[in-house]
């Protein structure tokens, strides 16, 4: 029997992790504790931590005995701005955070229990990996928290932050999650660490170089979002769940009404008088949405194509760009990958899609047809043929061929297309056209030259306006930039309450 103050003792040894010089090692470092994370991530006072108590049963390899706090890892559930969240943080200061037999029991039941309850989970990951003295029984915890990852996928959103190592097939947990953010400077994720790497192949390379924030964020991909600080990722977090509902059978978070009628004339002059000049469709994203709402995901990663939330007269809505500042706004393999999984993440979590489109087409070449183009690209049009929420497609400028249909046209779905005054809707643009269609008047004219100019003309007036597009039906309506905002808000209102039954089946068999 103990008495409440040996109860309380109790307590405070264990939430003292692996001691006061281990803490201060943590610290040094810029790493806050597991439990300081939580403190953080959580509104005041609402977190409550489960399996405090739990003790690992290795008595191999000195384990017998040896102390381990709560098992390197503090469990339990709390609030975050009023709303109930699970969450799980490695402890580094207890044998490195290392996952055995009951660290991962502990993350398994908080697992089960978000999906029990409908409610997000949030992962801090920071681990040496598995507990080696434990052997395969770290393994086989591994694959119970990615099998419970994968039947929570696309139920409740799961978002994991790498805020220290993460290797070995630990890295599989967060990327099969819905977000993953990572702390530049201490957090890294690789498969195969530097040691590893140079003893088999001779190559030298740093743990940030090979696996850091900057790394995944603007070259794998791996990461949604980088933080310089264990703070800043936690505010991250917090934001990130207010775009969010709790679970895939409720609606988006929904604020209060804000300026539904709101023009914007800034929109009216800022697709460039000619063609082959660029501007930044970021500017119209923020003209269309609730002030300050837009919050980007990957926003170094496949640039040509922007992915992210923002608000709509207080609802939330995904948005797919293209992006005309980086290479003409193309879609490559990289842009396709960023585009399908965003698009089928918001249809996962009942999230109305708006898409802006200006695009030339799929990037040409052979380094983007070797790798694999033609799988990728279809994952763009498999995405949104599935994706049952409300879709707005506006069409700036450039819609062409297949990148056309590719960017949710009519054909795959969309609610609504409309198209400005400067959209251009064609196989392929004019001048590529003219020189196929017209070759033989071109060739045979006096004067090749000025034929050209006047088949591209000819070619121009016919198909590369909206206005044939929406003779035919493929465009809704041809608008004014500045009423777009308007436009946009009235189209996914007037389609929130639509239903569309697929075919019965187990699962479709997306080209990954």
């Amino acid at each position: 029997m103990k008495t409440i103050q040996e109860l309380r003792e109790a307590k405070q040894a264990i939430a003292a992790g692996g001691g006061r010089e281990r803490i201060d090692a943590q610290h040094q470092k810029n790493k806050l504790t597991a439990r300081e994370r939580l403190e953080r991530l959580f509104d005041e006072g609402t977190f409550v931590e489960t399996g405090m108590f739990r003790a690992h049963r290795c008595t191999d390899f000195g384990m017998a005995g040896a102390a381990a706090p709560a098992d390197g890892v503090v469990t339990g559930y709390g609030r975050v701005a009023g709303r109930l969240v699970y969450a799980y943080a490695q402890d580094f200061t207890v044998r490195g955070g290392s996952l055995g037999e009951v660290h991962a029991e502990k993350i398994v039941k908080v697992q089960d229990a978000a999906l029990q309850n409908g409610a997000p989970i949030v992962g801090l990951m920071d681990s040496g990996g598995a507990r080696i003295q434990e052997g395969i029984h770290s393994l086989n915890g591994f694959g119970k928290i990615f099998y419970r990852n994968t039947i929570a996928s696309g139920v409740v959103p799961q978002i994991s932050a790498i805020m220290g190592p993460c290797a070995g097939g630990a890295v599989y947990s967060p990327a099969i999650t819905d977000f993953v953010l990572m702390v530049e400077g201490t957090g890294n994720m690789f498969i195969t660490g530097p040691d590893v790497i140079r003893s088999v192949t001779g190559e030298q390379v740093s743990a940030e170089e090979l696996g850091g924030a900057a790394v995944h964020a603007a070259t794998s991909g791996v990461a949604h979002l980088r933080a310089s600080s264990d703070g800043e990722c936690l505010a991250q977090i917090r934001t990130l769940l207010g775009y969010l509902p709790s679970n895939n059978a409720e609606e988006v978070p929904l604020g209060a009404p804000c300026q539904p009628n709101r023009l914007a004339p800034e929109l009216d002059s800022i697709v460039p008088d000619s063609p082959r000049k660029s501007y930044d469709m970021r500017q119209v994203i923020q003209a269309l949405a609730d002030e300050d709402s837009f919050f980007e995901l990957q926003p170094d990663f496949a640039r040509n194509i922007l992915t992210g939330y923002c608000r709509l007269n207080g609802r939330t809505v995904g948005v797919v760009a293209n992006q005309p500042k980086v290479g003409a706004g193309c879609l490559d393999v990289d842009a396709s990958d960023k585009a399908a999984r965003f698009i089928r993440r918001c249809d996962s979590f009942n999230t109305p899609l708006l898409t802006l489109v200006d695009v030339p087409g799929f990037l040409p070449g052979t380094a983007q047809e070797h790798a694999g183009i033609i799988r990728h690209g279809a994952k763009m049009l498999y995405a949104y043929s599935e994706a049952t929420v409300p879709k707005v497609t506006v069409i700036t400028r450039k819609a062409y061929g297949g990148a056309y249909i590719g960017m949710c046209c009519g054909a795959l779905g969309a609610d609504a297309v409309f198209a400005w005054p400067t959209a251009e809707i064609a196989v392929m643009g004019a001048e590529g056209a003219a020189n196929i269609v017209f070759k033989k008047e071109i060739q045979a004219a006096a004067d090749p030259a000025e034929k050209r100019r006047e088949k591209v003309r000819e070619y121009e007036e016919k198909f590369s306006g909206p206005d044939f597009a929406a003779k035919n039906g493929y465009v809704d309506d041809i608008i004014e930039p500045c009423e777009t905002r308007l436009r946009v808000i009235n189209a996914i209102e007037a389609n929130l309450g639509k239903r569309q039954a697929l075919p019965a089946k187990k699962h479709g068999n997306i080209p990954l």
